[in-house]
């Protein structure tokens, strides 16, 4: 075997290696099925055992790592799969569905998850000066990459302080950072770059995102929303949907159709109070696009949900 293809070898086999302990970290701290908070602030770890179906949900920009096991996460009418080798960065909030498969008691998926504060991002770019980002068109709010052996050491550096509390408080933000500057070194770390760049479009329409999440019950004007974040109409709706895959009013939408589903969900409203509260003036409009959204009316679907937990 030549060096190069031995020095290949050993990597991967480091890799494997560091995958295992990572899971193991995992498995140690979800005794069950679900998503647990970690006394590391912003990482979050989940285990789930059983196939679910995609799931709608309100995506805040993260970066998602799977020690184990498969997940496929919907975008409008795109799907992305990440798996132990490759992992998932939502650069922005946005609806996304996703789902498991393939998992056993044996075998669950193993997952997680580091949560990004745009504002980090742009204090590192401050910080650290040019770092070698190319400028490129930033594409979708969210994408796959391979997972390197150096960030897959920074996350499981991190995760091993959950064994070492009193190390947290001094190294879990050192270790946030480095993970930070690894994505942003990475590939595709352009589409983080261009979110944090004050000015530049990308960063204009991650306001504009920001901006219909604080006030989605509120009726859309896009001129005005256009205004706000200082683009012409032409380019928010382009770039809007370069990001998204979807325009700022489907994105309203499905923000309020989630948002009703909690509110029935955990506040106990009925179907048309929920409707309302988000922004609906039509109890059929509303019951007609949740159903679209979610596979069942309102009252249909709450059952189904509460059977399932």
């Amino acid at each position: 075997m030549s060096p190069p293809d031995h020095t290949h070898a050993l990597l991967d086999a480091e890799m494997e290696k560091q995958r295992a302990e990572l899971a193991t970290i995992i498995r140690r701290n979800t005794t069950e099925d679900g998503a647990y908070a970690t006394a590391i602030d912003s990482l979050i770890l989940a285990r789930h055992s059983t196939p679910h179906d995609f799931s709608p949900g309100l995506a805040q920009p993260a970066l998602c790592i799977l020690a184990q096991g498969r997940k496929e996460v919907r975008l409008a009418d795109e799907y992305f799969n990440y798996d132990p080798l490759n992992y998932l960065v939502v650069s922005v909030s946005m609806p996304l569905s996703g789902r498991v498969v393939n998992v056993s008691s044996e075998h669950p998926n193993l997952a997680l998850r580091l949560d990004i504060d745009p504002a980090e991002i742009t204090a590192l770019i401050a910080d650290a000066g040019p770092i070698g980002v190319p400028t490129r068109p930033a594409g979708r709010g969210l994408y796959v990459e391979q997972l390197d052996q150096p960030m897959l050491d920074a996350v499981l550096r991190l995760a091993r302080l959950l064994d070492t509390p009193k190390d947290i408080a001094m190294l879990a933000p050192l270790i946030r950072r480095e993970i930070l500057y690894r994505l942003l070194r990475s590939q595709q770390g352009h589409r983080l770059y261009e979110i944090a760049v004050a000015n530049s479009q990308s960063h204009r329409i991650s306001q504009a995102i920001k901006w219909l999440n604080g006030n989605y019950e509120q009726p859309l004007r896009i001129d005005e929303l256009a205004k706000e974040v200082n683009l012409s109409v032409s380019t928010l709706h382009h770039r809007f949907k370069a990001m998204t895959a979807m325009s700022p009013l489907q994105y309203q939408k499905q923000l309020r159709l989630q948002e009703a589903r909690r509110l029935m969900l955990a506040e106990g409203i009925d179907a048309s109070a929920a409707g309302y509260r988000v922004g609906y003036e039509s109890p059929s409009q509303f019951s007609r696009e949740y159903s679209r959204l979610f596979g069942a009316p309102p009252l249909r679907d709450l059952a189904r949900l509460r059977m399932s937990v």
